[in-house]
């Protein structure tokens, strides 16, 4: 699988109880997003997002939510002065899930462009 073919597909629907991947399977999906992502072991995802000033942040944090709405996995949110971060997991799960991959796949393309600082 490609980093395009993982952000062309959906999340779906986790129920309580749902499993989460193996630390090996969490890696192989890791290594298909930006590198950006840091990963602790099969529990989360988190990257930091720079912009140049409050207002940048806030906006990339709403097409975010947008997102997130429109997948149904949403997200923990830092948003301050110049800065989002972001943190994936799918709570039901305890720990990470194809969809935590594949919302982190969506929000690099969403990233394209932005001129982001690091």
């Amino acid at each position: 699988m490609t980093t395009s073919e993982l952000a062309q597909r959906h999340c779906e629907a986790c129920e309580p109880g749902t499993i989460a991947m193996s630390e090996e399977e969490a890696a192989d999906l890791h290594a298909l997003v930006d590198p950006a992502w840091e990963r602790e072991a099969n529990k989360r995802i988190r990257r930091r997002f720079g912009f140049g000033n409050f207002r940048d942040a806030f906006g990339f944090a709403t097409r975010v939510a947008l997102l997130a709405e429109e997948e149904g996995h949403h997200p923990d949110f830092e948003v301050g002065w110049g800065r989002v971060v972001l943190t994936l997991t799918t709570h039901s799960a305890g720990g990470l899930t194809p969809n935590d991959f594949v919302m982190a796949a969506k929000v690099d393309q969403l990233t394209e462009g932005l001129g982001l600082k690091v």
